[in-house]
């Protein structure tokens, strides 16, 4: 499967079609910062993933093991 993904290069081909203007990558990186657009990365997670599990995990573990460890405490 293809790459979907919106790069800096493929929007500088597209802005010409649409409003016969050109573009660096640099130039469009700069013009869609000044828009307010934000570079976005897709989330891959596993298809086997379990949702259910993730969150009882953090529930019960990661409340267990976040903090500091005994042997960076201070004092």
């Amino acid at each position: 499967m293809e790459d979907q993904r919106w790069t800096l290069a493929r929007v500088a081909e597209l802005i010409p079609r649409l409003f016969g203007y050109r573009y660096t990558p640099y130039g469009v990186s700069d013009l869609l910062h000044r828009l307010g657009w934000s570079r976005q990365v897709p989330a891959h997670r596993a298809v086997e993933r379990d949702e259910q599990a993730v969150a009882r995990w953090r529930e019960e573990q990661w409340s267990r093991v976040s903090g500091w460890p005994r042997s960076w405490e201070r004092g």
